[in-house]
């Protein structure tokens, strides 16, 4: 029996023994676990400063070109607006004004404008060409005129074009009365024109 005790004890001690290493296969093993966790935590902790630099460094490129973006919009705004001053000298009712977004530094940028322009027509319709002339240059001045502008410059032309008729109208009456008169015509023919004008 006692042979039989050794090995059942030596077969306990060996389980002992192999459970016991087993434990510390685990913890080492846990260890080891722990150890690559931590190195892969402190890499983290030790790239995150440089994630957040390149990301602020990011943040900070696109806050610039976002400025650079309202800067060039607001140059662009104001030599515009100034072109349609400097055509339209004597035309000019009131000032540019402008409509403004606030920017990331805190700055009011121009991100539109206008210009008040007279567009009435003149007293003749002499006066009523010149004036649409200057209108349509006023309106057309700038590099890329807006769609605003156009439309001024449309309507300055058709005013152009309603004065013209008006003139050669009025021109035509006169010729006419002339011949009538030359050829003794009644003075309620003299008085009557030959063309209406709308």
């Amino acid at each position: 029996m006692v042979s039989a005790l050794a090995a059942t004890s030596s077969a306990a001690l060996q389980g002992w023994s192999a459970a016991a290493g087993a434990q510390r296969m685990q913890r080492q093993g846990a260890s080891r676990e722990a150890s690559a966790t931590e190195q892969a935590g402190e890499e983290r902790s030790a790239s995150t400063p440089d994630a957040r630099a390149a990301n602020d460094a990011e943040q900070a490129r696109a806050l610039q070109r976002e400025i650079e973006r309202l800067s060039a919009r607001d140059k662009e705004v104001r030599a515009h607006e100034q072109a349609h001053m400097t055509a339209g000298a004597g035309l000019v009712t009131r000032g540019a004004s402008y409509s403004y977004v606030k920017g990331p530094d805190g700055r009011r940028y121009a991100t539109g404008g206008e210009v008040g322009i007279d567009t009435s027509p003149g007293k003749t319709p002499q006066e009523t060409i010149d004036k649409a002339q200057r209108i349509r240059a006023a309106a057309l001045a700038p590099a890329q005129p807006s769609g605003q502008d156009l439309q001024v410059a449309a309507q300055a032309t058709q005013m152009q074009m309603q004065a013209q008729m008006e003139l050669m109208l009025q021109r035509r009456n006169a010729a006419y009365s002339g011949m009538a008169e030359e050829a003794g015509g009644s003075t309620a023919q003299r008085r009557t024109p030959l063309y209406a004008v709308a």
